[in-house]
């Protein structure tokens, strides 16, 4: 299991450099505000850790508009489509977790263009 954990921090640390140009909001701002998170979103803690909320709030700072809003939707859902570890229940209960509403659904299904 462990392995697995440190799988998912590499990788989501190489998505740091994935970039979507004309977009206000990027990727990379999304995956760094979601590091801090894996060990939740992957099982191996029970519990947020004050940075993975802290990420969170931050990206509740970066979705001013409905467009910013769509982009952040993106790129979480493109991040958990493409690991497979992170549980989607965890995934779903993070903003609730961490006590904020970011307006953006964590989920590998969201249909982010009727996000706004």
């Amino acid at each position: 299991m462990k392995g697995g954990v440190m799988l998912a921090v590499a990788a989501f640390a190489m998505v740091l450099f994935m970039v979507r140009p004309g977009n206000a909001l990027n990727c990379a701002q999304v995956d760094t505000a979601l590091v801090p998170c894996v060990p939740f979103l992957t099982g191996s803690a029970p519990v947020p850790a004050s940075g993975c909320c802290d990420g969170v709030r931050s990206i509740k700072s970066m979705v001013a508009s409905p467009a910013d809003k769509q982009a952040a939707c993106n790129c979480v859902k493109e991040a958990a489509n493409r690991y497979t570890n992170i549980k989607d229940d965890a995934a779903a209960a993070l903003p609730n977790k961490c006590g904020v509403d970011i307006g953006v659904p964590i989920s590998r299904s969201v249909d982010c263009t009727k996000v706004y």
